[in-house]
């Protein structure tokens, strides 16, 4: 099959390399149709990392099912499916709970198997594949990860009717967090230095929304609240913005508020200086979030596609450019570009 290989300075090679083989009864072959870029394809992009190397990686995808496993009941060959790529190893003892998202072996057994979206094939076990109303695209299916990510936040925020909250960051992550916010009452600010992501990030329901580059945005904030600050912020830029908006989100939450934190740290030690004193005596709660699995009874990307599925949420309007497999590099310049080209949600089309 073809496939974007990383390459030792970070960019990608796309090569012929081997297909998939279905390794147990319950698993599924699927055709990859189309995969996203998110913050973490980005965060890695460009930079050399040997671990990473010939590997085939990505997280976003929607494909079609070619062949299933003996044991396989739910799914035929033809099935438009999205395919979840958080799997754990299912043997732990948070995999017992459907905590898998926390799996200690999360990243070893999600990358063998589900999460490499830039290549024709994929096969992981049905658990992990659900199937796709007729009305929703490949495109838009590609958004539910970034959207079950959003409500596993939404619900470590325990979000309710008339609060106020701010969202730093208004790429598919913010973006998808104020969807979940205004569909429970909220009352959302929302910044990023990008006009465009602003532009629509109002249309989406935003009531306020801050140009981080030109702004005062504690000011703004207070403003907002009537100098009380917010209920809830969420972090949604995450990478090398850290150091600076972490300890700006605890400055816009009032006291006993939370600090949700979405945006992804990179990898080893950080310093990251705190108002250890202050947040400690207002009881500000600093709450992580990773990406996604059950609430309760019910797989958060199943809910997600629900959501989609009624028009609840809307993955459309976040999709802004397109590349095939064979220009992947130049999907990855766009998307890092965004302050430029305006990017939002870039698609690639694998087959």
């Amino acid at each position: 099959m073809k496939a974007a290989l990383k390459t030792a300075d970070g960019r990608f090679e796309v090569s012929e390399v081997e297909r998939p083989v279905i390794p147990s009864g319950d698993f599924v072959l699927a055709r990859v149709r189309v995969a996203g870029i998110c913050g973490t394809d980005l965060r890695h992009w460009n930079k050399a990392e040997p671990e990473l190397e010939c590997h085939i990686v990505g997280h976003e995808l929607a494909g079609e099912v070619v062949e299933i496993g003996p044991d396989v009941v739910d799914l035929k060959p033809g099935d438009r499916v999205v395919i979840e790529t958080v799997m754990g190893d299912g043997t732990c003892e948070y995999c017992a709970i459907q905590r898998y998202n926390i799996c200690p072996h999360l990243y070893d057994v999600r990358t063998k198997y589900v999460s490499r979206a830039y290549g024709e094939f994929v096969c992981g076990p049905q658990s992990k594949f659900y199937r796709l109303p007729d009305h929703v695209s490949f495109e838009e299916a590609a958004l539910i990860d970034t959207f079950s990510v959003c409500l596993h936040a939404h619900h470590r925020a325990h979000v309710g009717v008339n609060q106020k909250i701010a969202i730093i960051g208004a790429g598919p992550i913010g973006l998808g967090q104020l969807q979940f916010a205004k569909m429970c009452g909220a009352d959302v600010l929302i910044a990023d230095r990008v006009g465009g992501a602003l532009g629509l990030a109002k249309e989406l329901g935003a009531d306020v929304v801050v140009d981080s580059s030109r702004d005062d945005m504690t000011a703004r904030v207070m403003e907002f609240t009537g100098g009380r600050g917010v209920d809830v912020c969420f972090e949604c830029a995450g990478g090398e913005s850290m150091p600076d908006t972490l300890p700006l989100a605890t400055t816009l939450v009032r006291r006993g508020g939370k600090v949700v934190v979405v945006g992804g740290f990179d990898a080893g030690k950080i310093a990251i200086p705190l108002e250890w004193q202050r947040i400690q005596m207002s009881e500000i709660e600093i709450v992580m979030s990773a990406s996604f699995a059950f609430r309760d009874i019910y797989p958060e990307q199943g809910m997600v596609l629900e959501l989609l599925a009624s028009g609840k949420l809307d993955a459309k309007s976040l999709i802004t450019h397109r590349y095939d497999l064979d220009h992947i590099n130049d999907a990855f310049e766009t998307a890092d570009a965004k302050a430029e080209t305006g990017a939002v949600f870039v698609a690639i089309t694998i087959s």
